[in-house]
């Protein structure tokens, strides 16, 4: 189908709607350029190893407004050169805004939201050099058809910022596909195939996962190693400064005095911080090893999946299947009664940018939740805690609440992001971000205790006194709603959980010490919590 083509068949009520606010002499963008500018830096092939220990700082939240929607063959340039699954959207566009009748306007209602996937799953196939801005922007934030949105709406989404500098695990959903497509992350798989099953490509692929695990665990481990050499290499570098200051003897003035009692203990201190540093050289050297070891494995793997077509190039038929995984993200995302409507109308979202799944929006959210919630990506595997954001996969849709997807990648629990899904455009974005970290930390939880999250750790706990209270429904679902009073409304010392609940969260989702430290003098239930937490550190059974 080409733009001609849909201007021809174009029904009235779409047209109308194309020409509705777009101004005939506004100046048009150079989708080119654009998309020139997209392309401009792309990212290497691979997991990154390296985890920061804080978020980076926004530098900035909105860029200046842009005029991508003043096209007005906008709608024409999305739907073009997708076939079939194209006409048949455009035709179900049409009789959904024609139909009169109730259930008449449902039913094509329903045929249009299988239509808009079935297109996207065909577009997704483009996602790099041939996808255009139009068809970027449909992907990016369900902005389909411009003019069903109000001039507020378009000028607020044109401030969203285009090439976002943020370098933190957050996707947009076309950044999502093409990191899938590159092989840069792996798919939201939702059926494990059988090892017998696979083919030869597949299986090098999942060894390629378990080899990855592998190589960013020992990466970890080095680098937890050389942080801990680096504290113990300035504490001696400080002491070695003190050793170098020496006094006037008090008689012999023309002489310096003995070391200080001070000095001689840090001579002792000396003594066994370079024992340390001695043991730390050792394993590092040991893990450097490892290392060497697994990324010869990697290249090896990486070689074979090479022979196969390589993998820098995208492999447009996972693209596909990820797009259903998605629509699948999206129903979690919206719920049963919600509204699935697939793209954007003017009356389902706001007109205030501060409301939108933005990446700089999420992330100040979760930066947030982070400081009251110092733990909430923390993670210990073999004795070190890292910290391992998720990758958080922005979709636009009408969503009220973010899910969690998985915890992390099933073949590397070391150091694998675990996936949670934020939708675009909820009503309380806070709520949605939130209830997605609430997500996180169950199913995290839950891991850790493997058969035995009934019964201990912080699932465990929060079981036994959900069924002692004869509670009713998901127990995830309550402590969800549970964990967002935990952030919102204890974290100001509002009292608003059962007693046993905050006595669960304080020891297994504690806030910050900080934060502990001024509760204690806001109320009698966070004073007693804090004894406790002190007789538990003296009889070390914390």
């Amino acid at each position: 189908m080409t733009p001609d083509d849909l201007s021809q068949e174009l029904d009235p009520d779409i047209a109308s709607l194309l020409d509705d606010s777009l101004s005939p002499n506004s100046d048009v963008p150079d989708f080119a350029a654009l998309m020139g500018q997209q392309e401009a830096s792309k990212v290497p092939v691979g997991e990154d190893m390296v985890f920061k220990e804080e978020f980076e700082p926004i530098k900035a939240f909105e860029q200046p407004p842009q005029k991508y929607f003043y096209n007005p063959n906008y709608y024409k340039i999305a739907l073009a050169g997708e076939g079939e699954a194209a006409e048949l959207l455009h035709k179900n566009i049409a009789a959904y805004l024609n139909a009169s009748e109730p259930q008449e306007k449902t039913t094509f209602r329903m045929r249009l939201i299988t239509n808009y996937w079935n297109y996207l799953r065909t577009m997704a196939k483009r996602v790099g050099t041939e996808l255009n801005l139009p068809k970027k922007l449909t992907l990016r934030y369900g902005a389909l058809i411009p003019t069903t949105t109000s001039p507020e709406q378009r000028d607020m989404l044109s401030r969203i910022i285009i090439n976002s500098p943020i370098t933190e695990p957050i996707h947009y959903q076309d950044e999502w596909l093409l990191k899938v497509g590159m092989k840069e992350v792996n798919p939201l798989a939702t059926d494990e195939v059988q090892i017998s099953q696979l083919s030869s490509e597949q299986k090098l692929k999942k060894q390629m996962e378990k080899a990855k695990g592998s190589h960013s665990t020992n990466v970890m481990f080095i680098q937890k190693l050389q942080e801990q050499r680096k504290q113990k290499e300035v504490t001696v570098e400080g002491r070695v400064k003190q050793l170098l200051q020496h006094r006037t003897h008090t008689i012999f003035t023309e002489l310096e005095a003995p070391y200080t009692e001070a000095q001689r203990s840090y001579l002792n201190q000396m003594m066994e911080l370079l024992r340390d540093l001695s043991k730390l050289d050792k394993e590092i050297s040991l893990n450097y090893t490892k290392l060497n070891d697994s990324s010869k494995d990697l290249e090896i793997l990486k070689r074979k999946i090479d022979t196969f077509g390589g993998a820098d190039s995208i492999d447009s038929n996972i693209l596909a299947p990820e797009v259903d995984s998605l629509r699948q993200a999206h129903k979690l995302c919206v719920g049963r009664q919600g509204n699935h409507f697939p793209f954007l109308m003017k009356n389902y979202f706001y007109s205030s940018l501060q409301f939108v799944g933005t990446k700089e929006n999420v992330l100040s959210i979760m930066a947030d939740v982070e400081a009251l919630d110092p733990g909430i990506f923390r993670r210990v595997f073999r004795q070190q805690n890292n910290r391992i954001v998720p990758h958080v996969i922005l979709i636009p849709c009408f969503g009220d609440k973010g899910i969690c997807w998985e915890p992390f990648e099933k073949y590397n629990k070391a150091t694998s992001r675990g996936r949670i899904v934020v939708p675009m455009f909820p009503k309380d974005l806070k709520i949605a971000v939130i209830y997605a970290l609430a997500a996180l930390r169950w199913e995290v939880a839950k891991e850790k205790a493997s058969h035995y999250w009934m019964e201990e750790g912080l699932t465990g706990y929060y079981y036994q006194w959900f069924t002692d209270n004869k509670m009713k429904g998901d127990v995830k679902i309550r402590f969800q709603d549970d964990y967002f009073l935990w952030i919102t409304k204890e974290s100001e010392a509002m009292q608003k959980l059962d007693r046993e609940v905050r006595e669960i969260f304080w020891r297994y989702i504690p806030f910050s010490q900080e934060l502990k430290n001024n509760l204690k003098n806001r109320g009698f239930v966070y004073s007693e919590l804090n004894k406790k937490d002190l007789n538990r550190s003296l009889s070390d059974g914390y």
